[in-house]
């Protein structure tokens, strides 16, 4: 699979009267500090170092064993917390202009990779809540494909699938045509205030015939899940399933409103109690091998099961770093900082990463 970042579409004249797509600000005022930090922290770590190392020499009544363990322990967070300083030692702030992407420009496929295996530790209603925020990337639909990962065989999960995909053909044309910038539905409906969008009659009326099909959809789904009598299936045969493979909607109610829909394929790998299986690794693998047969997308976003993207043009965001002409062409990965929202309120080691996002 190759992961370089090629435009084979677009030759090198266009290339070099491409606008540069995103700039890089090296933070300055920040580099004082954090190698000032840095040295300090340096300093005080060997200090600690030759005081572990030379009473293990000298101190006869220490417990040998003890003092060698903590002594390797604080060598290997040494050696951790030095691989880490890059980014501290010349900070940077890079900010992107998706704007500046060319009309003419033909973007390359991307596929979208969710793994889930077990509806009982990953609620099944999340899994779709992502699946459909990935639907409704601001992408050409046309080079968008979603592939679901069930590694846990779930009749449950199928259902699920083929359902908020019905419920996507109606969520949308109502994202698109009111610039809804949150298309995650369940994080959608429970907000206090929609965005800074302009309530009119219209939207409020088309946002609640949405709200009481999701609740319905949501209602359906969490039944099949109570009354399942088999969540997970580890003996099984490979089955993959288009879900949708034609990028036009057919069955819109109102052609006004119809739009087009990326490729979505659900995907439950053969698995066997005698054959290791490589747990996300393996599901990944096996998703590498469907998608090559259907969409064979060069760029892939793998997103956790319980995601969902906060920004639609995320994904063209990603593209102004690997569509750059001033950028390196080795270049493979584009990572987006997470927010995490189902922590703690206490939480005073900063799991939630708030200042990383900002």
């Amino acid at each position: 699979m190759e992961t370089v970042a090629l435009v084979s579409s677009y030759d090198k004249e266009d290339m070099a009267s491409t606008k540069v797509l995103h700039s890089c600000t090296i933070l300055r005022h920040r580099i004082i500090t954090n190698r000032l930090h840095i040295l300090f922290h340096f300093t005080v770590t060997l200090l600690l170092l030759y005081y572990r190392i030379s009473h293990f020499f000298n101190g006869n009544s220490l417990p040998a064993l003890s003092w060698a363990l903590i002594t390797i322990s604080e060598l290997i967070f040494t050696f951790i917390w030095c691989l880490t300083q890059a980014f501290r030692w010349r900070p940077l702030s890079r900010t992107v202009s998706i704007n500046e992407i060319p009309a003419n420009m033909n973007l390359e496929g991307l596929d979208v990779f969710v793994c889930t295996a077990d509806p009982r530790k990953e609620p099944t209603m999340e899994v779709m809540n992502t699946i459909i925020s990935a639907l409704a990337l601001d992408y050409p639909p046309e080079k968008l494909a979603v592939y679901l990962s069930d590694d846990g065989g779930s009749y449950i999960t199928l259902y699920a699938l083929k359902e908020a995909f019905s419920f996507s053909k109606r969520w949308l044309p109502f994202c698109v045509k009111y610039r809804i910038k949150t298309r995650c539905p369940e994080a959608f409906f429970s907000l206090a205030k929609y965005e800074e969008l302009s309530i009119t009659d219209e939207f409020s009326a088309k946002k609640d015939e949405l709200e009481m099909k999701y609740n319905l959809f949501k209602r359906n789904v969490e039944k099949i899940c109570e009354d399942a009598c088999n969540y997970v299936v580890f003996d099984r045969p490979a089955h993959a399933e288009i879900i949708h493979g034609d990028t036009y909607m057919d069955d819109n109610e109102n052609d006004e409103e119809s739009t087009k829909m990326p490729l979505l394929v659900y995907v439950s790998r053969e698995r066997r109690p005698s054959k290791p299986h490589r747990f996300k690794a393996g599901a990944l693998n096996a998703l590498l091998r469907v998608s090559e047969k259907f969409s064979n997308g060069p760029y892939l976003l793998v997103l956790d099961c319980d995601m969902y993207c906060n920004d639609p043009t995320s994904a063209r965001q990603a593209m102004c770093f690997h569509l750059d002409p001033q950028m390196s062409p080795s270049l493979a990965f584009v990572q987006f900082p997470q927010m995490f929202y189902n922590i703690s309120k206490n939480d005073i080691y900063d799991n939630q990463a708030r200042s990383a996002y900002r």
